[in-house]
């Protein structure tokens, strides 16, 4: 668990540090029983091939969840996720480094609520961004502590 993260700490433009995921095959198929998403472009390379897929390709949810880790990994355990959406981009296949990012835009209080906002992103081995989105973040204050 990452040390307790404080709406005071942080400022516009800081960035995350970036979380490497490395997919499998072996992943995406916990990830389809999970999630209940079977479609043969995750797991049968010949499918891929026909649909005009250099190979197998990655759920795009399951990147998503991988911002998620992102984000609960660094804010600690008094922060609180309130809000993600991501779009695909492109598609990344299997067996491929991808790299998570994130970088705070907004910083501000509502509902006696100290929120931060992030623009997320997950680029690919040639570091272009597939999934593009934002996430909102409460964040205890030390001034309430």
């Amino acid at each position: 668990m990452s040390k307790q993260v404080y709406y005071e700490d942080i400022q516009i433009g800081y960035t995350l540090p970036v979380l490497i995921k490395h997919p499998t095959p072996r992943q995406l198929v916990m990830w389809a029983g999970a999630s209940g998403e079977f479609s043969e472009m995750h797991y049968d390379k010949d499918f891929a091939l026909r649909m005009g897929f250099p190979g197998i390709i990655v759920h795009g949810m399951l990147m998503a969840s991988f911002l998620a880790q992102l984000i609960t990994n660094w804010m600690g355990e008094c922060g609180n996720l309130k809000k993600i959406k991501t779009v695909n981009r492109q598609f990344v296949l299997v067996d491929q480094e991808i790299y998570c990012n994130g970088k705070v835009i907004e910083k501000y209080e509502k509902d006696n609520e100290h929120l931060i906002k992030f623009e997320i992103w997950v680029e690919d081995q040639k570091r272009e961004r597939c999934v593009t989105g934002e996430a909102i973040v409460s964040l205890t204050s030390q001034e309430m502590n």
